[in-house]
């Protein structure tokens, strides 16, 4: 049996990569801006142009950043908005499966070797046990594995990005007091994502009487980092624990004893510093579950593009009969 040869993307709301998969390894992995074209069929068909003019591929497997209900599907923060069905007969593909963007990076996480995976404490994971997946970015992508009765896994599509954020302590609770005069719901990812690392910011800010005068998450991570802000460094070091809660509950909730794997754009530019910082102490502190967290191991993906490994998982499996 020859082996299928996949495009696969990985589409956000300004950027678009795609890649070619055969046997296993992605290939020509390529940036496209979303703005150049209508939609991901006609960035598609310039990406096959580019780099296999002579051979089309015969299946694909799409990332978005965005809930899959049904066939139509509209991006979040992007003006794309395509038929699955459409873009797949337009792309002469045999088949095309179309996932939440941390759908792939879960699929991901079985597939991840050791160099791209940095442990956040201790803890030893079990074999054929579920799997939980987070991360911050643009928003906050939560995901799990899950073993099936007959072998193979299952990543879930959800939401949990959304669920209430929970203070852990007095001045947390003080920093959500606050955001709740702001939002309607302060959930999770309104604390733990670039624009929630700024919600952090003017929080504290307000709280500690000072003026905010930073206004991206780049900047209050620099000046967090080198200690130059006061407040920005209580900035990121909220946002480090709080992550530890949300990891903590999400663990719990999926009975993740095969690992917590974090993944998102921001950590893995400031790895050292999050591996030093409250997070894990924070999300072994669940009372009388602190044994029972401190087994799950936690890593930090720091491969680049670890929804293009999710996505060469799902193209090489054989679909439903």
């Amino acid at each position: 049996m020859t082996s299928s040869f996949a495009l696969v993307a990985d589409i956000g709301g300004t950027h678009a990569r795609y890649a070619l998969v055969e046997g296993g390894d992605v290939l020509h992995p390529t940036v496209l801006r979303c703005a150049d074209y209508e939609g991901p069929a006609a960035a598609a068909k310039a990406f096959i142009r580019a780099n296999c003019p002579d051979r089309k591929p015969d299946r694909g497997a799409f990332a978005v950043a965005s809930a899959i209900i049904g066939d139509w599907v509209e991006l979040t923060n992007s003006p794309w908005r395509f038929s699955i069905e459409a873009t797949r007969q337009s792309l002469g593909l045999d088949r095309l499966e179309v996932v939440n963007d941390f759908t792939a990076v879960a699929l991901s996480a079985r597939q991840l070797t050791p160099e791209h995976l940095v442990a956040i404490g201790g803890g030893v994971a079990q074999p054929d046990r579920p799997i939980a997946v987070l991360g911050p970015g643009t928003g906050l992508g939560v995901s799990a594995l899950v073993p099936g009765a007959k072998g193979g896994w299952s990543a879930l599509a959800t939401e949990g990005g959304h669920v209430t954020m929970a203070a852990a302590t007095d001045r947390e609770a003080e920093i959500i007091g606050w955001l709740r005069r702001r939002f309607d719901h302060v959930s999770a990812e309104r604390v733990l994502s670039g624009q929630g690392l700024v919600n952090l910011y003017q929080a504290l800010s307000a709280l500690s009487n000072r003026q905010a005068v930073f206004s991206t998450p780049d900047v209050i991570t620099q000046r967090g980092l080198d200690g130059s802000c006061a407040v920005s460094r209580e900035a990121v070091e909220a946002f480090f624990t709080m992550m530890g809660t949300v990891a903590g509950n999400l663990a719990l909730s999926v009975g993740a004893r095969g690992g917590v794997f974090i993944a998102g754009g921001i950590l893995p530019r400031m790895t050292e510093a999050f591996r030093l910082s409250g997070f894990r102490n924070r999300f072994e502190a669940h009372g009388r579950f602190q044994p029972y967290l401190a087994a799950i191991p936690t890593w930090l993906i720091t491969h680049p593009l670890p929804a293009f490994i999710g996505l060469a998982a799902l193209v090489a499996e054989t679909p439903p009969s």
